[in-house]
């Protein structure tokens, strides 16, 4: 790269980072989610310029990692434009250094003595790998150095949630434990491009294994949140035939896992030598976590819970920048409006106080039936409580004087019998609009137990799902009148944006307007930007993508578009490292074909996705950055 070629690539990257990141002072004011455009007097303003999806004209487009959107930055009355591109760190299953200068096959599956899990399926004995990489975070350390002249040493956390199948193509979701690492990378100092100098497999013998880590999240204290969802059912784990499977990956025996071990918040540390460590938080609650948010408090925590008959959840940490004791809250909507996504008011109800340390130590002895009695049809006994469970109808007695168990190891129960609305379909993502005072929801669908009632949830909308907008105030108290130490708990919420589901699938098979938003996952915030990055995970476009919406013009942009049959992951929204912003966004399960919606482009793309990809074993890690100036006026 010649040098003039160097400078001008640095001054793009550039772009992106605008202003610092806004102070953050306790004392902004909440606005109403419905509030429209509130640009900053004088301030660089963003705009990112939308793509057109990808279609058959051009079939190679829909089977790769697409980016034809660009950005521009205003400041005044000049703006230039950039186009965007996508750079791809590595594939999983690439061999790739380790910290030790060993290669390391990315994505790779380890057991409980970090000796690799082998696939007896492959003719050569393969290590198993995900084709699943999800939650990632970039991080800088204040003391890490880069052995490169030229290159500033930074870091990504990065998680696998699951692999899809074995080399003879039988599903394994779920039996396998999931592997996370840490990535050191080496930053241009002059174009701020990354490349991969390791690959560092976290040991997670500690924390007993991850079980299927999803979204993350970067804490404001430079750690990675991540996520266990979908938590094995202690109730029924004797019949987990994939519990059973994940236990005899991990630990050489089907009944050595327990179940009362998954389902947390786990927290990685990445250290300067390219190296983590982890930990789990038992205290937030065993739910389905995905992606959740710190507050600008560092103590307030806002959980989404990707789950049938999930809640929203508010942990309060007793100290900032900690998170193993805090207090447990769940949301009860009370509905205000039905139509088009409803809206409500929210109120809070305390499910109790912990410390990591104390659930740990219950679920380490404790079994489902120290807990709650549980019956799947009415025992007419009116010591049983009729509760939603996982989209079915069950009836509880929880066990006298195990109140905190139940709270933080039977959640979703716990909390239903407690009063809360146990009714949204799969919440996923969390961010916060820290300014404005409004925290983001991703509900991925809209179907099931948000229109039936469950938990006074009765709403209309649409299949492709929506985000939640939620107004932040202080001053409120919980469902006994003891205050919620927080200036940051969400008071009411109403949609941000809506898909639209098609009456009829159009010419490529979209079962939702291509054009807006279908089926919200991954969510992240860029207060530089004034921008919601939406990641989508749907089963009603052809091909997921990225979006970015402004919330202040109100302009929705396509920026990315994944290979067909794809999921969009990864998306953490980066406003300034030593200079420069990223837009990481990864992918997983490429060509994941579901009928009806891929028939008419299957055939072309099967092949086109193959070849990409590994035989669609692998999927990519990666980043969106600025490839070239496009105009400046």
């Amino acid at each position: 790269m010649t040098e003039s070629v160097s400078l001008r690539r640095r001054r793009a990257l550039q772009l992106l980072s605008g202003l610092p990141m806004l102070p953050l002072a306790a004392s902004l004011a909440g606005i109403a989610p419905d509030a429209t455009a509130r640009p900053m007097t004088g301030a660089v303003r963003y705009r990112f310029g939308s793509m057109a999806a990808p279609s058959l004209a051009d079939p190679a487009r829909m089977a790769e990692t697409c980016v034809s959107s660009t950005l521009t930055k205003r400041v005044g009355d000049h703006a230039e434009t950039y186009a965007l591109a996508y750079e791809t760190l590595f594939l999983t299953g690439d061999a790739v250094p380790g910290v030790d200068g060993r290669t390391v096959i990315a994505g790779g599956c380890f057991d409980i003595d970090n000796a690799p899990i082998i696939d007896p399926t492959a003719p050569d004995q393969r290590q198993f790998f995900s084709d699943c990489p999800d939650g990632m975070s970039l991080i800088a350390l204040p003391h890490a150095r880069s052995q490169r002249p030229g290159f500033r040493r930074i870091f990504a956390v990065v998680q696998f949630e699951y692999t899809s199948r074995n080399a003879a193509g039988a599903p394994v979701y779920g039996k396998l434990p999931s592997p996370i690492a840490v990535l050191a990378l080496d930053q241009d100092e002059r174009s701020g491009r990354l490349t991969l100098a390791s690959y560092s497999n976290v040991d997670t013998r500690a924390v007993h294994g991850l079980w299927t880590t999803c979204g993350a999240s970067r804490s404001p204290w430079n750690t990675h949140l991540s996520s266990e969802e979908y938590e094995p059912d202690a109730v029924t784990i004797a019949r987990n035939a994939r519990f059973k499977a994940f236990s005899q990956h991990f630990y050489g025996n089907p009944d050595t896992a327990n179940p009362y071990h998954y389902g947390h918040l786990p927290e990685v540390s990445v250290h300067a030598d390219g190296t983590g460590s982890i930990r789990k938080h038992y205290c937030l609650g065993r739910i389905s976590h995905e992606l959740v948010q710190v507050m600008p408090d560092e103590r307030t925590v806002l959980m989404g819970d990707d789950a049938t008959n999930g809640g929203l959840f508010l942990f309060v940490a007793d100290r900032p920048r900690d998170l193993s004791a805090g207090t447990l809250y769940v949301a009860k909507w009370l509905q205000k409006s039905a139509a088009d996504g409803g809206s409500a008011d929210l109120r809070w109800i305390r499910l109790g106080h912990a410390t990591s340390d104390e659930v740990e130590a219950l679920a380490d002895r404790l079994t489902a039936a120290d807990i709650v009695d549980v019956k799947a049809s009415d025992p007419s006994d009116p010591a049983y409580t009729k509760i939603p469970f996982s989209g079915k109808t069950q009836w509880v007695k929880f066990v006298a004087g195990q109140e905190k168990a139940a709270a933080f190891l039977e959640t979703h129960r716990y909390a239903a019998y407690k009063g809360g609305s146990l009714g949204f379909t799969k919440m996923e993502g969390t961010t916060v609009n820290a300014r404005d005072k409004i925290a983001y929801s991703a509900i991925s669908y809209v179907q099931s137990a948000m229109k039936n009632g469950s938990g006074g949830i009765a709403i209309e909308g649409p299949a492709a799902g929506m985000v939640y907008a939620w107004k932040l105030d202080s001053g409120q108290s919980d469902d006994a009148g003891a205050p919620i130490r927080s200036e940051w708990v969400p008071v009411s919420g109403r949609p941000l944006l809506l898909g639209e589901d098609l009456a009829v699938p159009d010419t490529l098979g979209n079962l939702s307007n291509p054009d807006r938003i279908a089926n919200p996952d991954n969510l992240k915030f860029s207060e530089a930007m004034r921008t919601l990055f939406i990641g989508e995970d749907s089963s009603r476009h052809v091909n997921n993508f990225l979006w970015a919406y402004n919330v202040d013009s109100g302009e929705l942009s396509r920026i990315l578009s994944c290979p067909a049959g794809a999921e969009s992951t990864g998306l953490h929204a980066v406003d300034d490292v030593n200079g420069f912003s990223y837009i990481m966004s990864n992918f997983q399960h490429p060509g994941d074909w579901e009928s009806p919606l891929h028939d008419k482009v299957r055939g072309t793309l099967e092949p086109l996705e193959a070849a990409n990809y590994n035989g669609k074993f692998s999927a990519a890690v990666g980043y969106l950055t600025l490839a070239g100036r496009v105009e400046a006026g």
